[in-house]
């Protein structure tokens, strides 16, 4: 069967078409100009690049190549919404409809569309089930006792703050919140909050949205998330077992267990 893959940002999409050719599935890629990276055009078998704003075109290559699944891969930076993309008249009706532009709001609208033109949005992680986060410690060093009480404490933290579609991972120190993702992204957040703890060890904690489907907006981290924890004194991250991809699995396992950094996976 022939797939569609919305490409966006990072390591995902390039996974997900490594993914796709092991199962054998066909794939016609759609790269986000504003986001995506060059070299998904070099792996896919059909690549169409198309601007952010521009839905009517997404929808006119789907149908145009038969596409009646589709699976979103990889970010698409909320802020680009406030950038200066021009959307055409199908993304300008959708905006004009929302009572408020966040994540939920833009891209169920978007899967709302899509739905009517008799194309349907598969599990974000269908071609990655392997990448999903286990249960429990990954790595060689579990999270000693301070850092399982921030854990808890930030588990706590994060999953109240799902629901209101804000940034789905917190910076904990010492059962305090020292900051919660906002557009800025983890690594961003991160600094943030090393800038406002004096050195003193934080914690990561990362959650998925209380939603029941995987369709978008998946949590994920990868190796290149260990070298900013490292700067910035974060010595454990904790994500949801089975609803979190990693990216790029086993190296950043690998850097993980160099720097010493636990990574834990909890049930939601």
């Amino acid at each position: 069967m022939r797939y569609g893959l919305i490409a966006g940002n990072g390591r995902f999409p390039l996974l997900a078409l490594e993914g796709a050719r092991r199962l054998g599935h066909d794939v016609t890629v759609v790269a986000i100009e504003e986001e995506a990276a060059r070299e998904v055009e070099a792996v896919a078998p059909r690549c169409h690049w198309i601007s952010l704003g521009q839905l009517s075109k997404l929808i006119e290559i789907l149908k145009q190549d038969g596409i009646t699944e589709v699976v979103m891969a990889g970010q698409v930076k909320h802020a680009k919404i406030f950038s200066s993309i021009v959307p055409d008249w199908r993304l300008v009706k959708l905006l004009a409809s929302l009572p408020s532009k966040n994540t939920d709001g833009l891209i169920g609208g978007v899967v709302r569309i899509l739905e009517d033109e008799g194309i349907h949005l598969r599990d974000s992680t269908f071609l990655l089930k392997p990448l999903l986060a286990d249960t429990g410690a990954m790595t060689r060093r579990k999270p000693d006792q301070e850092e399982s009480k921030d854990i808890e404490y930030g588990r706590r933290v994060a999953n109240a703050l799902a629901g209101f579609d804000v940034g789905q991972s917190v910076a904990i120190c010492e059962r305090a919140c020292v900051a919660l993702e906002a557009m800025e992204g983890t690594d961003g957040m991160l600094r943030r909050a090393a800038s406002l703890v004096n050195g003193r060890r934080l914690s990561l904690v990362k959650v998925a949205r209380r939603r029941e489907h995987l369709l978008f907006d998946v949590p994920a981290v990868g190796s290149s998330t260990i070298p900013v924890m490292r700067e910035t004194g974060t010595t454990v991250l904790a994500v949801e077992a089975g609803r979190t991809l990693m990216l790029d699995k086993e190296q950043m396992l690998e850097a993980a267990n160099e720097a010493r950094i636990a990574i834990v996976g909890f049930e939601g």
